[in-house]
Order: C-alpha cells, then structure tokens, then sequence
C-alpha cells in the first residue's frame, strides 16, 4: 500500500473531480480478479485517475479504453506508454460508447460517488430506452461506489425503505446485480468519509419485464416514489393519475390501500402499471 499511497500523495489531489486514490492492492487484485479479463476482452476503464487499477488491467486485457476527464492524470496514465492502452480525454457523460470500439466491452469503473447515478444512467439507459447505445456495448460492469449505494442498487422491496428505490429499479431492470465485496474508507487517499463497495452488474439482453409500455412504467414508478411518506394512492394521484383507476388497480392487486410505494416489488410496480394503462 505504501507504494500506491506516495504515488497517490505525489499527485496533486483535486477536490473538486471528488478524486479518492484506490491504494489498497488487494483491492485492486479483487477488481482484476472479479472481472474475469482475458486477452480475449475490450475494458473501458471510467475514471482511471492515475492509473493503479489500468497498470493491472493491461497486462490482462487485449484492449483497454480509458476514459479520463482530469488533464493532469491523463499525463501520469501516458507514462504507461501501453500498445493496447487508449486513453480518451473526455467527460463519460458526454461519451457516446458505441464509438469507442467495434467490440462488446467490460466496464471497470472508481468514478467520482456524486455522479454514480447519472453514469449508471448513462451505461444502462433509461428503463423506457430499449434500445440503448451505450448498453448495447456493454457485457458487465464492475463498478466501485459508496456503500449506502451498492445497498440501493441491490435492494427489494424487503430492504429499508430508504434503500429501495428509482436507482434500485433502474439498475436491476437492465442487469443482475450483486455486492462483490465492501471496501473501508481506508483503502483510498485521501480516504473518503464513508466506506465503499464493489458492485458486479450483468447485463440482461432483454429487460426485467416484459411490459405492453415501458414509457407509461417509467411513468408510474417515478409517480410511485415521489413522496416516501405518503401512500401509494396518495402520490400516483398527486401524479395526474385517475383516482379511480389507481384505487381498482390497487384493490385488483390485493393490496392494502394504505401501502406504500416502497413496499411492492418491481413485478408489482409493473403489474400496477400494466392495470393502469
């Protein structure tokens, strides 16, 4: 770790990109390890900083494209001085990834934890878009987020309340997905406040449900978890929806009138919908 912490205190920290190192090599072993790279495999690396995880990623993968926003790293990854490296000075948000490689490719990504939710939007595309670019690219992603995060991503309608949610649905509508391992906050530098996790998702080739219309879904899951506190009745008609037809889809689902958004699996939100329309 000493190695990796001089390079990481070495190179300059920018607070604002939200940049904490990974220094933790057994951490790193895990990402390479749980990606399964051969010299068969394209990597898009998102958010490679200095390059602690790309040096590794290398030695294993036929391709790796790395997406870097930061000027200064971009300088420390050119150091590498790699065949099969491709560094792309670009913001992933803004990166088209179907013009990135003609291959599929495995996504590795430690990205900045205030964008986590506009990135997985971003790789997965919304629940309505079913034929996505960016998704379409991609095989699975291995991605290192807070840990409160990885509990949204991979909650039910079991999981506490705050847990389950938009992000949930999103992210388990287009991939399967699982914690691979929690990782303390010490394994960074600077070590961030909270503690992190690894999360692995693998991407459905068709989506959780099979809907009649995906958009009207999207629709009724955004109404659903407007306001936490309130009813599901209360917000799907806040929302616009016909207070009729939301009370006889609850009744028609055997539902407690009462019940809560929060409370009703992703198939019940897609049945509520379904009734709905």
């Amino acid at each position: 770790m000493t190695d990796y912490l001089q390079r990481a205190k070495y190179f300059r920290t920018k607070k604002r990109l939200g940049q904490n190192f990974l220094i933790n090599p057994e951490v790193i072993s895990d990402i390479i390890e749980f990606s399964g790279i051969t010299k068969d495999d394209t990597v898009l690396e998102i958010g490679p900083g200095v390059g602690f995880v790309t040096e590794q990623l290398i030695k294993r993968a036929k391709k790796v494209i790395a997406v870097e926003l930061d000027e200064e790293a971009i300088k420390e990854l050119e150091k590498l001085n790699c065949d099969n490296l491709e560094i792309i000075h670009k913001d992933i948000l803004k990166t088209d990834l179907s013009e990135l490689s003609d291959e599929k490719m495995k996504v590795v990504a430690n990205i900045p934890y205030y964008i986590t939710s506009p990135i997985i939007a971003h790789l997965l595309g919304e629940i309505d878009d079913l034929h996505n670019k960016n998704r379409e690219k991609i095989t699975d992603i291995i991605l290192m987020v807070q840990e409160e995060v990885a509990r949204r991503i991979v909650a039910t309608e079991k999981s506490p309340s705050k847990q389950y949610g938009l992000l949930t649905i999103l992210s388990q509508f287009w991939a399967d997905c699982s914690i691979l391992r929690t990782v303390g906050r010490h394994s960074f530098y600077p070590a961030p406040k909270v503690n992190s996790a690894l999360v692995y998702l693998k991407i459905r080739e068709n989506p959780l449900l099979d809907l009649n219309d995906y958009t009207y879904f999207r629709r009724t899951i955004k109404a659903a978890f407007s306001q936490r506190r309130k009813t599901l009745k209360n917000c799907l008609t806040g929302a616009g929806f016909d207070k009729e037809k939301v009370t006889n889809a609850i009744l028609k689902l055997n539902l407690d009138e009462n019940i809560r958004g929060e409370k009703l699996s992703i198939k019940d939100l897609g049945k509520l919908s379904e009734i709905l329309k």
